[in-house]
């Protein structure tokens, strides 16, 4: 006796595995029919079986518009059928994403963090007040636990006054100021978890 063994190494590639071998073979079939009719009307009824198959994929916004898509993707795009939404492209899909240039971060000052330039240049931008004071010196805050956090240490008021007149070009100069910065105690205070609250009993 002799079996017809077939062994998926030897079936054809599945272009999107996740949907199985038997929706594979619909589509296939699907893309055979001559009849535009009827060829339209079973790619509607694969779509459907397709979203059975896949009920998270309700959850995403335009999920019919990502099966119809999916849909093309795996007839390898043979298929001719009206869809709602626009046919998908091969060469849309196989095109590579433009590539991102590395982030650079020149700056001495490192324990910082890469946003601190930032803040101080959006600080520059603001009109000359009792405002854009406040913010010199939240910014200066922020640096000094920045510096607490990664030295561990103590740190000195003027030595963060003197990164900041380095970072801003010589334009903020807190050195001749009255006011001083938070205490290292309060900069350092650890919160409370929210999730951790006292319940008291009530005497009986």
């Amino acid at each position: 006796m002799e079996f017809d063994l077939e062994y998926n190494s030897e079936r054809p590639h599945l272009i999107i595995p996740e949907y199985g071998r038997h929706v594979q073979k619909l589509i296939d079939n699907c893309v055979a029919i001559e009849d535009a009719e009827a060829r339209n009307k079973m790619a509607k009824a694969i779509v459907d079986v397709m979203g059975n198959l896949q009920p998270h994929l309700r959850d995403v916004p335009d999920f019919k518009h990502k099966l119809w898509d999916q849909l093309f993707i795996m007839s390898d795009f043979k298929l001719d059928a009206e869809s709602p939404y626009p046919k998908p492209e091969r060469e849309e899909l196989a095109a590579k994403p433009e590539r991102l240039a590395y982030p650079k971060y020149d700056s001495k000052y490192r324990f910082y963090g890469n946003n601190i330039q930032t803040m101080i240049d959006v600080a520059l931008t603001w009109e000359e007040g009792e405002a854009r004071e406040a913010l010199y010196f939240t910014i200066a805050n922020h640096m000094k636990k920045c510096y607490l956090n990664w030295n561990k240490d103590t740190v000195d008021d003027h030595i963060i006054y003197k990164h900041l007149l380095d970072l801003s070009k010589g334009k903020i100069d807190l050195e001749g100021k009255n006011e001083a910065l938070s205490e290292v105690k309060e900069l350092m205070r650890k919160r409370k978890p929210a999730g951790k609250v006292k319940i008291l009993k009530k005497k009986q």
